[in-house]
């Protein structure tokens, strides 16, 4: 099968990454083998590509060399066989979710990361979904606990994760603010948010009207900037973390907002997505009722997936960047 591989990390996609022959993946009795028709870029694929900042290869993914050879993990497809203890599945579904290696024709993948495929969306649009959705829905959901009649700030609100988080917490019923730049306040605004905010003119937090809730996907704000949005009893998640540096990469920033948590009366604080099944059913609920829609930027065909890691990059992308194969 073609595949995209890499055997060292760098920065620079068009050289780590390349398009070779390489054996099908072989599954377990509690694996499936999915035929890919779709994947997707995230901000994971640049880490796992560049092996930064360094203490993600302490961490398990190859101090030297990425254990990981291929660096794509949102996949959509079709089931083409099933390990001999998989009830989940049959040969033929249609599902989308998460793997290792779904940059590829095949993939292998654990059936509690999968999840039928949204009857009213494309592969295509399928593979947007999971990993940033699935950020997206847990931030809201779980860790803003955003109720219904809120105000919720999206810091971010054009990226992948931003835009699901925008309609997601639409459908809870807040009222939501949306930051990005001037160029992509249309997309913000058509995604349902109530407001939007360019950050080139405007400061969020200079208003009269601070905010319940603020989902911080920008990564490079400060913490006293974040908490002067805030309602005295607000409640900041910082999803991710992206300030550039080698060693820390913005999760010094993560670690004080949780160390300075207990000592004020904002709850300040951070997560690891959790990928699962459960919530992938959710957002294919929330999919087919209309309520939540991919929004993508552009595709690009499997040889070119340097190009989209260089366009995400570059910071430039409105929502997804999609990878067909």
């Amino acid at each position: 099968m073609k595949a995209i591989v890499q055997d060292e990390y760098g920065t620079d996609a068009g050289r780590v990454l390349r398009v070779e022959e390489v054996g099908r993946p072989t599954i377990r009795d509690g694996d499936v083998l999915v035929r890919v028709t779709a994947a997707s870029v995230d901000r994971g694929t640049w880490h796992l590509m560049t092996g930064l900042p360094y203490p993600i290869r302490f961490a398990g993914f190859g101090l030297r060399a990425p254990k990981a050879l291929n660096p794509g993990r949102s996949v959509a497809g079709t089931i083409e066989s099933i390990g001999d203890d998989v009830t989940e599945f049959r040969v033929g579904d249609e599902v989308f979710g998460t793997c290792a290696g779904s940059f590829a024709e095949y993939a292998r993948a654990e059936p509690g990361r999968l999840a039928i495929k949204p009857a009213n969306l494309s592969f295509e649009h399928a593979a947007a979904v999971p990993v940033s959705a699935q950020a997206a829905l847990q931030a809201v959901r779980d860790h803003g606990q955003v109720q219904a009649g809120q105000n919720l700030l999206v810091v971010g609100a054009s990226g992948g994760v931003g835009t699901f988080a925008v309609q997601i917490a639409k459908a809870f019923e807040a009222e939501v603010t949306g930051v990005c730049s001037a160029g992509k306040a249309d997309m913000v605004r058509a995604l349902g948010a109530d407001h939007v905010v360019d950050y080139t003119h405007e400061d969020f937090a200079e208003g009269n009207h601070p905010y319940d809730v603020i989902l911080d996907i920008g990564g490079n704000r400060r913490l006293s900037h974040l908490r002067r949005a805030l309602t005295p009893r607000g409640r900041l998640v910082i999803v991710g973390g992206e300030t550039g540096g080698r060693w820390l990469g913005g999760v010094d920033r993560q670690l004080r907002a949780q160390l300075l948590s207990p000592l004020v009366t904002q709850k300040l604080g951070t997560f690891v997505a959790r990928e699962n099944a459960e919530d992938l059913t959710v957002l294919r609920d929330l999919i087919e009722a209309g309520k939540v829609a991919p929004a993508i930027d552009r595709t690009y065909p499997l040889g070119e997936a340097p190009a989209a890691i260089r366009y995400m990059e570059q910071g430039h992308a409105r929502g997804k960047l999609v990878i067909t194969v």
